[in-house]
């Protein structure tokens, strides 16, 4: 259990300001980008530092590292928001940044939510990049392959700021927990075990979180007693939702986890990926689209029927709603997930596509063509078609359907499992009528 002792005049900033880091020692949980040695903490303590781009999660101290590489280079720290701010705000901070320089004084400009600002916007930066003028860091949670313009991205290093660990939080709490000054260290709090794993566990390796709940906590407790609880932690926020940004990185990263589950025929994973997807307020419809796309690119013809319990859970959700659907969903995805797997149907039609567009347009055989009037009768449309229905076990063996220049090619080749297993033995059946056709002449 931790406890802690002493008085001091509080500071009236929010916990989580108060204890912001200012230099790179005090900042933690991200040394494989700015550990003792490592290339970009050098140049922040040489002061060189170029324009950057942080893509991490919340609270993982993208803001605060900018305000530390800021103080290294001797600059002065500008900040504007994507959410709010506009080109007259970027032309605004520009034509600051242009007098600051003409005084010797540097001027670092911070974007947050930098993907938010559209193509025009994210241009008006690049000749300011370019002139010294602005040293450009932008913060964005998502992935900037996707949200930023290349000729931003190839004027900015990329740096992945990931979730903070729990040993890294416990360093953030233990100082909340101590620090008289700038902490809560008057307040004297008990902090049992089970409180503080399950506060760290509501943080989410996100430090602000597990600060302002720590925060909230505080407040909340008896004077007399100052015990944070595991009760009082779940009445401060009953209900936390898992990791999840609609159709932002994390969300295209849960989906495919559920599908890699689902091909990878574990269950148990492939439900657990769709529950932190629904419990994030995800889509279940998207879900049940992805299984009709699994039921044909992964299963197949190993088993037709995926794409029936797919397409059936799909119709339940929209007939009777999220209570029973959700049910149906989980329902389908387990069985997909048990399915035996072929990506033969998605491989022969993605080759067979290509070679369609590869190809010349290969003349259909006349015997092929269709002859609804007499002219075409006498060109030779239809002329030695065999009537399939007519031949023994209404198969014509010998015939062929390709253009003339693909015969003797195969694309779609079964596997050996579930009815793929039957397939492939009726196409080895069927190409041994063939070549005793031909082998008569047929």
């Amino acid at each position: 259990m931790r406890s802690l002792s002493f008085g001091f005049e509080p500071d009236v900033r929010p916990l989580a300001a108060r204890l912001r880091p200012l230099t790179l020692n005090d900042y933690i949980g991200q040394d494989h980008i700015v550990g003792v040695g490592t290339p970009l903490r050098q140049a922040i303590e040489a002061g060189r530092v170029s324009s950057l781009i942080f893509w991490g999660p919340p609270g993982t101290g993208k803001t605060t590292l900018a305000e530390i590489v800021a103080r290294h280079a001797d600059a002065h720290m500008a900040k504007i928001s994507a959410v709010t701010a506009g080109v007259k705000e970027i032309r605004e901070e520009i034509a600051a940044a242009k007098l600051r320089l003409g005084q010797q004084q540097r001027t670092l400009l911070f974007v947050d939510e930098v993907h938010r600002f559209n193509k025009s916007q994210q241009d008006a930066f690049l000749p300011h990049i370019e002139d010294g003028t602005i040293i450009f860091v932008g913060a964005t949670t998502e992935n900037p392959s996707f949200s930023l313009n290349n000729a931003l991205l190839s004027r900015a290093r990329v740096c992945v700021l990931n979730k903070i660990p729990a040993q890294s939080l416990r360093q953030v709490l233990t100082r909340a927990l101590t620090d008289i000054e700038l902490g809560l260290g008057t307040q004297q709090l008990q902090l049992p075990v089970d409180a503080e794993q399950l506060l760290l566990q509501m943080a989410d390796g996100d430090a602000r979180r597990l600060l302002n709940l720590l925060e909230q906590a505080a407040a909340a407790v008896d004077g007399q007693q100052p015990l944070i609880t595991t009760d009082l932690l779940k009445q401060l926020a009953p209900r936390q939702l898992p990791g999840f940004d609609n159709h932002g990185e994390l969300f295209y990263d849960l989906i495919s986890a559920f599908h890699k589950s689902v091909r990878g025929s574990n269950p148990d994973a492939a439900l657990y990926w769709y529950c932190r997807i629904l419990e994030g307020g995800g889509d279940p419809l998207y879900v049940a689209r992805r299984l009709l796309a699994i039921a044909s690119e992964d299963i197949g013809n190993a088993d037709p029927r995926a794409l029936t319990v797919a397409l059936a859970a799909f119709d339940t959700f929209t007939r009777v709603g999220p209570a029973e659907g959700e049910r149906a969903i989980a329902q389908a995805t387990i069985y997909l997930a048990l399915a035996p797997k072929s990506n033969a149907v998605y491989s022969a039609f993605n080759q067979m596509r290509e070679l369609v567009r590869q190809s010349p347009s290969f003349e259909v055989p006349l015997h092929l063509r269709n002859a609804p009037t007499q002219l075409l009768k006498e060109l030779g449309h239809g002329a030695s078609y065999r009537y399939a229905h007519s031949e023994p076990g209404a198969y014509a063996a010998g015939e062929t359907y390709l253009p003339a220049e693909l015969v003797g090619q195969s694309f779609y080749q079964p596997t050996d499992r579930g009815l793929e297993k039957q397939l492939s033995e009726k196409m080895a059946y069927l190409a041994q009528l063939d070549a005793n056709a031909r082998r008569h002449g047929k």
